[in-house]
């Protein structure tokens, strides 16, 4: 010790904080430096001596280029230490050379003698600091606990692990500070030799599992887990995920850590000398072989993994029982099959993450899912110019959607690649269990086919587990227990129940457990291990009995549903529908496939507002053409009625509205036929909206008003509200806005009665729309958000579309037109998605306007030309006429006045016949920009007056946006003609109705 830091130290009882430190490489610094190495050794300890006092060390020894120094509290020593290395790190050394400094911390209790600390604490952290390399700082674990909770933003301590320290009898956790803007990554520590191990080299890179092995190193790194269990069918991955893990905890149990490979073993009687025989530990006949484990294994610290543990599930006990005698052992077991050993942690292994099925990505992307990179790695080993790319990224995608995922299939199948496309795979997956063969020689034969691996997990169930699996194979995209129960009987000839064979199932990794709507499992079985189970469902004769169960159970399922899709319950059970729509395929390809017509019928129409609501729409659309053309289903029955009713409504929500109608008509008569007054009413209501969308007004007031008659005495609140809805919108449409609010408000209360949340955000949409035309941007902008926020809800993506091309509609005429254009080309994004002819051409037209004022003419014509081409094509009564009035306003903007004369004299002739009075005052304020581009300033005047009177007739002012641009034009006009001659003119203006100037503009006023 030197004298000047020895005379300063006054002893301190209790627990104090060691701080080492230690110039790496010195001694090649003195050769490099000669003399000049005593300038950097004095800046060295300024550095470290201005650090450590600024923290209130007490500097105990200062031999050679190290320090010793002692701190009363354990976070003002890291400070110290952090704030040491960063002006070392900051301060430019001569020649550019790095001073590199380890450091090491302990917290203990040590004894003060002869003007010094002592104790084997003191020596603890003198040997962590010799641990490290120059550059990082290494806690004691009791160091690291103490200042866990008090570390700066951004510094955070790295585990790594036990490591034996030289002369010290017992282990030591050690941490590594990590402090922003230094060096992380060091070399490993320099302690004693690697733990004792039988680990197998890994033949190749493990993909896709970093977040698996972190929380599988976290339970059995955690004080709880004495044995942890991977679970998964045969080909997860579970042996390669153990060793992962066990190597990487080598640093944790020093005693050892040792792979039993258990899977030739089938008598369990011999679990405890297999372990005993890979431990090393001698054969002694006169004393049990689970004594002996005992024995060796009580004082140490040792992780064993126990592989392909499930044909000898009896001997469950015996690893309790070790666990029990040794408490510094811990098991990780791989099994197909759960041990239920008491402290138990069970890990299913899941197949690869996949990227959403349907979603189109770049190669690049698709790469990074651990599937996708899993198949491509194994097919550049077989075909090393294998690359992913655009021509074969799809067909790769679907290989590993139809291999689930699994790396034993996924590897089977880049097998084939060099001599088969990817295309060529998949085109040969149909039949998977026979074609993923021919796995490497060096794998055990129950991996060197899918089949084999299956087999493997079949044979270990019993007759009556046998039969609950080939029957549960039936259900497509998994099952509830209560459509086990209801589909697969009795299960054996023990009776099983059903919860306990699904259970043991799930225990053997033949069945998944998921989370499924509100909350309710549900079941889910490995394609590739449901084609298996389809097989032994032929085999044993049960084919077609099953199927028939499936398809009456998923009916009846459907029939529930279709009354609570209205409901208060609708969005759970839309996600449950959701959920079950690949049984529900399944049943209608039964029904098809069986002939059954009437339950096929019936099952379409109850799905038909599922498949419009969740855009399944096309898909509705072709199974019900499918179901309506079988042999049988041309009687004239409720079921065929239903079936119409919902293709025509589908059709309809396509926008093909001239298909659609016949098949609406044809169920009306047949409803009619029957004296269905229900039916009538709904296909009624139905056949009224589709005149309101091609401009029928009359014929959608009478038709509903029919409807209203009908339901009289019925008590159908549906019927009332769906009516009364079509009534208000003719109301709106025709700018009558009192009696439309009172009929939308009365069709809202009838929904929220109903607990209808669609209804009345579909009803309050329209509400919103009507306050845009009123002149109350704000509160319609307000209204429509509320309705928007459950179509998201609900995942009704068609009114979500239709909400926003309405928001950005309001947004649009507050002159908000950055976030107007964000608005429609979402709206346009969705519409295109679900194919709404009309909501696509509303979102183009619209947006077009926000581009056409902005001055983006160019932007916005070829839009608004395919806005006014769909509106066309689907015949569009009240989308057309605003549209013809956007594409004339683009023609007087390039000056071609002819044309727009044309084209606002269309909008106007086709308003007039509908009667919508806005729409006429809009048309005619147009005609008005004409006469001022003509310079014909009075008949400008007078058009302006009379829409100026209309508007306030029916209580619809002039956007926000337009009222500056109006202003403007007024004052030119007056300006032009003089204040008598504007006064007339506006006299003579107002003096007209709309419908007299209209007719005078059509006439060629």
């Amino acid at each position: 010790m030197s004298g000047e830091t020895a005379q300063g130290i006054h002893p301190q009882a209790g627990t104090l904080t060691f701080l080492f430190t230690d110039i790496e490489g010195s001694t090649r610094l003195l050769q490099e430096l000669g003399d000049g190495y005593a300038d950097l050794l004095r800046e060295q300890r300024r550095l470290l001596r201005a650090a450590f006092q600024g923290w209130g060390g007490r500097e105990i020894d200062a031999a050679g280029d190290a320090f010793f120094v002692a701190f009363n509290r354990a976070r003002d020593a890291v400070a110290a230490a952090a704030a040491a290395q960063e002006s070392l790190a900051q301060h430019p050394w001569p020649g550019g050379r790095a001073v590199r400094v380890r450091m090491g911390l302990h917290t203990g209790e040590p004894t003060f003698s002869d003007g010094s600390y002592v104790g084997i604490d003191v020596h603890r952290a003198a040997r962590i600091c010799s641990s490290g390399h120059g550059g990082q700082i290494l806690l004691s674990k009791t160091t690291a606990d103490l200042i866990q909770q008090s570390l700066s933003e951004g510094v955070g301590l790295r585990d790594l692990g036990l490591h034996r320290l030289k002369d010290l009898q017992q282990p030591e956790h050690l941490f590594q500070l990590i402090i922003p803007g230094l060096p992380a990554e060091f070399p490993p520590l320099k302690t004693r030799t690697e733990t004792p191990n039988n680990l197998p080299a890994p033949s190749d890179e493990l993909i896709g599992r970093e977040v698996e092995v972190g929380a599988v190193r976290q339970l059995l790194l955690g004080e709880r887990a004495r044995a942890v269990t991977l679970t998964g069918p045969g080909g997860t991955g579970k042996t390669r995920l153990a060793l992962q893990v066990a190597v990487s905890l080598k640093n944790i149990f020093l005693d050892g850590v040792y792979l039993v490979a258990l899977a030739s073993l089938t008598d369990a009687n011999l679990l405890a000398s297999s372990i005993a025989m890979t431990l090393g530990i001698p054969e002694n006949p006169a004393r049990p072989t689970v004594e002996r484990l005992k024995d060796s294994l009580r004082p140490k610290r040792m992780l064993l993994v126990l592989d392909n543990f499930e044909q000898i599930v009896a001997a469950a006990p015996v690893v309790a029982d070790l666990l029990a005698a040794c408490p510094g052992v811990k098991v990780l077991i791989t099994s197909r099959v759960v041990l239920h050993l008491r402290g138990e942690h069970e890990y299913p292994v899941a197949p690869l993450e996949l990227p959403e099925a349907g979603r189109q990505l770049a190669p690049e992307v698709l790469e990074r899912y651990p599937a996708i990179a899993l198949f491509v790695r194994r097919s550049r080993a077989v075909k090393p110019t294998f690359g992913l790319g655009a021509g074969n990224a799809t067909a790769v995608a679907q290989i590993c959607a139809h291999l689930d995922g699994l790396p034993l299939a996924l590897e089977l199948a880049a097998a084939r690649i060099k001599i088969l496309t990817p295309q060529a795979i998949l085109d040969r997956l149909g039949r998977r269990l026979d074609f993923l063969t021919g796995g490497a020689r060096d794998l055990p034969a129950r991996h060197q086919t899918l089949r084999h691996a299956i087999d493997w997990s079949y044979d270990l169930l019993t007759d009556d587990e046998k039969a609950t699996f080939r029957r549960i194979a039936v259900f497509a995209g998994g099952c509830t227990l209560e459509a086990v129960e209801q589909v697969c009987g009795g299960v054996g000839a023990s009776g099983t129940d059903a919860l306990d064979a699904v259970s043991a199932l799930v225990d053997k990794s033949l069945l998944r457990q998921e989370e499924g709507p509100g909350a309710e499992p549900r079941f889910v079985m490995l394609e590739t291990i449901r084609e298996y189970g389809l097989e032994c469902l032929k085999a044993a004769g049960e084919w077609e009995t099953v199927r028939r169960a499936h398809l009456a159970y998923f009916l009846e399922l459907a029939e529930q549903a279709e009354a609570e899709l209205t409901g208060p319950r609708q969005s759970l059970w839309l996600d449950r529908l959701e959920a079950e729509h690949d049984n529900l395929r399944a049943a209608l390809s039964c029904g098809e496939e069986y002939g059954d017509v009437e339950t096929g019928l019936r099952l379409g129409a109850a799905l038909w507002r599922f498949w419009l609501v969740r855009n399944h729409l096309r898909e509705g659309r072709d199974r019900l053409e499918r179901l309506l053309a079988l042999p049988g289903a041309g009687a004239r029955s409720s079921a065929r009625a239903k079936g119409l009713h919902g293709l025509g409504t589908i059709i309809h929500e396509i926008s093909d509205y001239a298909q659609a109608r016949p098949f609406l008509e044809e169920s009306l008569s047949i409803w009619r036929e029957l004296g269905d007054r229900r039916g009538m009413v709904a296909a009624l209501n139905n056949l009224g909206w589709l005149a309101f969308e091609v401009g029928d007004f009359g014929v959608a007031r009478s038709l509903s008003e029919e409807a209203l008659l009908l339901n009289r005495g019925l008590g159908e609140r549906r019927g009332v509200a769906v009516a009364r809805f079509n009534l208000g919108m003719v109301a709106l449409q025709q700018s009558d806005y009192p009696a439309a609010l009172s009929l939308l408000q009365e069709s809202l209360a009838l929904r929220k009665e109903m607990g209808d949340r669609r209804g009345c955000a579909y009803v309050q949409a329209s509400l919103g729309w009507m306050e845009q035309q009123r002149g109350n941007p704000g509160q319609a902008a307000a209204i429509l958000g509320e309705a928007l926020a459950v179509f998201r809800e609900l995942n009704d993506k068609q009114l979500v579309s239709w909400a926003l091309a309405h928001q950005g509609v309001v947004a649009y005429d507050l002159g908000e037109y950055d976030r107007a254009q964000v608005l429609l080309e979402e709206s346009l994004a969705l519409g295109r998605e679900v194919g709404n002819k009309v909501i696509i051409a509303f979102a183009l037209s619209s947006l077009a306007d926000v581009l056409r004022s902005r001055g983006e003419v160019a932007l916005a014509l070829p839009l608004l030309d395919e806005g006014l081409f769909l509106f066309r094509e689907i015949g569009s009564g009240f989308g057309l006429p605003p549209a013809l009035r956007s594409r004339g306003d683009m023609a007087l903007m390039q000056g071609q006045l002819d044309r727009a004369t044309a084209l606002y004299r269309e909008s106007l002739t086709m308003w007039s016949k509908m009667g919508g009075r806005r729409g006429i005052a809009e048309g005619l304020e147009a005609m008005a920009g004409v006469a001022v581009a003509q310079g014909d300033l009075a008949r400008a005047a007078r058009l302006y007056a009379v829409a100026d009177a209309g508007r306030q007739a029916i209580g619809a002012p002039r956007p926000p946006r337009s009222r500056q641009a109006y202003e403007g034009v007024l004052a030119t006009i007056r300006a032009g003609l003089g204040e008598e001659a504007f006064a007339i003119a506006w006299m003579e203006g107002q003096a007209m109705t709309l419908e007299q100037a209209c007719e005078l503009v059509r006439l060629g006023y």
